[in-house]
């Protein structure tokens, strides 16, 4: 038995950063978003019935497994001008080490508001040894520094490994963040990364920030490659629709002229990925995945993808057909964020690709 998804949903008010992503599971009842430095359950009303605080870094998208009843996300604990910004404005400061995880919260267990995410057992985090390196290093193509333009990470969904059957066990994907940067030409993939919900089991470990561990697996399952022109941040949310097998990719628009810079991307669930040279990093070679044939052209081999407004700040597609985005908003006099989660129904032959639902 499944809730009724409302049309609309309202999250409150909040002071820990704007809306990174949201995650619904319409079986329970509950709504989950990511506010940068907050998890917050609500009821399908908005009624808030937990959160965990007390993160340092950023948290980004989010994605629910209703197997586990965990909620996934990504995790930066990073000294850049996202970093520094989270740090000025929480007072928190972790580790002068940059770290990256992919962390699940034991959903069942947050029960009350304000619970701590390092003292009260509700998280658990795995660190990614591939995003760490391509941060960290300089790219061989172009020189520059961080491979791929790598900022980090923020993407991530739950859904089958790229062109595998439909109802085979679902994978994580988790996307990098990329630095927009219209001066280099070896950036202009996002990179998606799979991984087994087992990782979580196998490594997660309750995270301290002042001392991150290294608790995760040697690499990643496999990694793949969707060519989009250079974005800015890449992938801000990544989502499946288990009744199009179509993957959602949200992000904010790139510069580059040369591209469509789409603010969303479309990605075939059903088609396996292709291996080939990379268009942008002569003698790489990668798996690269397709668009399916929806949405508008892209230029160039560029992804199809949509000219729809919103996505950046949150996606769930609950598999019923509809699909909920976040539209945020923020209070300068208060100094608040908060969402409002929209149901949209597909809308093919449209710029837009959606229309809001109707009941």
């Amino acid at each position: 038995m499944q809730y009724d998804i409302p049309a609309r949903i309202s999250s409150g008010s909040y002071r820990e950063g704007h809306v990174q992503g949201i995650a619904l599971d319409p079986v329970r009842g509950f709504v989950y978003y990511s506010f940068t430095t907050m998890l917050l359950k609500t009821d399908l009303s908005g009624r808030p019935v937990g959160s965990v605080a007390g993160l340092a870094g950023h948290l980004g998208c989010i994605t629910y497994d209703p197997a586990a009843d965990a909620v996934y996300g990504s995790l930066e604990l990073k000294h850049d001008a996202i970093g520094q910004g989270i740090i000025a404005r929480t007072g928190r400061d972790p580790s002068a080490e940059d770290a990256f995880y992919l962390v699940a919260f034991h959903a069942a267990a947050v029960t009350r508001m304000d619970m701590d995410a390092e003292a009260d057992g509700v998280m658990r985090a795995v660190y990614l040894r591939d995003v760490v390196r391509d941060y960290s290093a300089a790219d061989e193509i172009s020189g520059r520094p961080h491979r791929y333009g790598c900022s980090g990470i923020d993407g991530t969904g739950l859904g089958p490994a790229f062109g595998a059957d439909p109802l085979s066990p679902p994978k994580i994907m988790v996307a990098y963040g990329i630095y927009g940067d219209t001066a280099r030409s070896d950036n202009d993939h996002q990179v998606i990364l799979q991984y087994d919900p087992a990782v979580i089991a196998a490594y997660g470990r309750p995270l301290s920030q002042a001392s991150p561990h290294h608790s995760g697996p040697p690499c990643c399952e496999r990694r793949y490659f969707l060519y989009t022109g250079n974005t800015e941040y890449g992938i801000q949310n990544l989502e499946y629709d288990s009744a199009t097998r179509c993957w959602l990719a949200a992000v904010y628009p790139g510069k580059k002229e040369t591209f469509c810079n789409y603010p969303l991307f479309l990605i075939d669930g059903g088609a396996a990925p292709a291996e080939r040279e990379l268009t942008g990093r002569p003698g790489e070679r990668g798996d690269c995945l397709a668009s399916p044939a929806m949405g508008l052209p892209g230029r160039q081999g560029q992804a199809r993808g949509a000219r729809f407004p919103y996505g950046q700040t949150g996606i769930c597609a609950p598999g019923d057909g509809s699909i909920c985005f976040s539209q945020p908003a923020h209070c300068p006099g208060t100094h608040t964020y908060s969402c409002t989660v929209v149901r949209y129904r597909w809308a093919p032959g449209t710029p837009e690709l959606f229309a809001e639902w109707e009941a």
